[in-house]
């Protein structure tokens, strides 16, 4: 592996809070997703260079989450994320939801990136420098997440 962190997994610690929990006493499938989406922009912020992010934004075009095992109230979670291949117009970036104390997997995602122009708010190609830094081949992508 890389030893470049925009290639590194990164892991954010993330504390369930009362307001995550459902009717059903557990953590909201929805807030996997902000989880997802959180884990995801620290990495990008932690890991960019100040011209990458001057020149990107980023949004997501599509979810895939697979629901493993509940978070429950007082649990404390581990997102890790790392990111995938890229195309011209897309990143694909892998995300991992474990419980902290028992590194349980309680969800796995693969959500596909898309970056626009910050000036202009429309997507935009995948600078060739930042597909270089950034992207992994298929193959070596973590395909594991799946």
């Amino acid at each position: 592996m890389s030893t470049d962190p925009s290639t590194e997994r990164y892991e954010v610690i993330i504390p369930v809070e009362d307001g995550d929990i459902d009717s059903l006493g557990h953590v909201n499938n929805t807030v996997y997703l902000r989880w997802v989406q959180d884990a995801a922009v620290a990495h990008w912020n932690s890991a960019a260079t100040p011209e990458e992010l001057a020149s990107l934004v980023w949004v997501v075009v599509r979810h895939e989450i697979d629901y493993k095992h509940a978070a429950m109230p007082g649990d404390r979670i581990v997102a890790r994320t790392w990111v995938g291949p890229a195309t011209r117009l897309s990143f694909d970036r892998y995300t991992e939801i474990l419980r902290q104390r028992d590194r349980r997997l309680l969800a796995r995602a693969r959500t596909v990136w898309v970056p626009l122009d910050p000036g202009m708010r429309r997507p935009c190609e995948v600078p060739d420098a930042v597909r270089a830094r950034w992207a992994v081949p298929k193959d070596a992508a973590g395909e594991e997440a799946r």
